[in-house]
């Protein structure tokens, strides 16, 4: 569907990530032309703005996670009265683990115009910088805060074979990492990312391991994490686990539930390897 007749529309504009030159022209013009600027932080827009020699001439008001649902009927209003809103976020895209997802959701429900101004991305700079594989990748926010919980969300990255992307909070650095190691071994490469384009920015390439015990001592600044693929795991032949699970089965072990246990550590079906269990007997 086309957008409504004589409505607005929603710029999302990337920001620097630190060095003040990586933004674009149009952001620029963008700041100044606006009529409502939506910022995570206003102190941080208006230094943004201070900083390119740019005076917004539109409204500015506050955008971030707390009261994000709360501003949304009043955009909506603005944007279906015809009015260009800006959204910004503190550095980097909009909606990428920052606000933003809501508004455009909800601008696609009511068919109003959404247009994006490219820009710096902490996620595709960490990626490149990283030497990982860069042709698969999956991008997964922030880790869970609590170490239980964080285990079971790395569980399922043992097997992921594609390059993964993951954002963390400097004074969790060294246990997330720790937890990374324990779930999925110690010699997984890995790069962590801090403080991109900035003054003392630092990637870090190594092992879990090393990672682990680096990152003990301290880090400061953002951080990304890029995490590379597992490694490929030769599935044995069908013949091989059999051969397993009738030697458990011989000391000891139900034949139902040693099919299961071999099948799911090799990653086949539970029905196949029972099956041919039994049938070899």
């Amino acid at each position: 569907m086309s957008p409504v007749s004589g409505s607005g529309r929603l710029v999302l504009a990337a920001t620097p990530l630190g060095d003040i030159r990586d933004a674009s022209a149009r952001l620029i013009e963008a700041l100044e032309t606006a009529d409502v600027i939506a910022a995570e932080d206003t102190r941080r827009l208006h230094s943004l703005a201070a900083a390119l020699q740019v005076k917004p001439s539109g409204k500015v008001i506050s955008f971030y996670d707390q009261n994000e649902i709360g501003r949304l009927p009043g955009l909506l209003e603005s944007l279906h009265s015809g009015a260009t809103v800006l959204l910004v976020t503190d550095a980097g895209m909009p909606s990428v683990s920052d606000p933003g997802y809501r508004l455009v959701a909800a601008c696609v429900e009511q068919d109003l115009k959404v247009t994006c101004l490219p820009g710096p991305s902490a996620v595709t700079t960490a990626l490149a910088l990283s030497g990982l594989p860069s042709d698969r990748f999956a991008f997964d926010g922030f880790p869970p805060r609590k170490s239980g919980e964080r285990k079971r969300w790395f569980a399922p990255l043992a097997t992921e074979q594609r390059t993964v992307v993951f954002f963390e909070a400097p004074h969790r650095l060294a246990d997330t990492l720790a937890d990374a190691v324990e779930v999925l071994g110690p010699d997984r490469r890995a790069a962590v990312c801090r403080e991109l384009t900035k003054k003392y920015e630092e990637v870090v390439r190594g092992s879990l391991a090393e990672l682990a015990e680096w990152a003990v001592e301290g880090a400061r600044g953002e951080i990304t994490v890029v995490l590379a693929p597992a490694p490929v795991q030769e599935t044995p032949d069908l013949d091989t686990l059999v051969a397993e699970v009738k030697q458990r089965v011989a000391d000891g072990e139900r034949m139902k539930s040693a099919a299961a246990e071999v099948a799911e550590a090799a990653g086949i079906s539970k029905k196949t390897l029972y099956d041919a269990a039994i049938k070899s007997s």
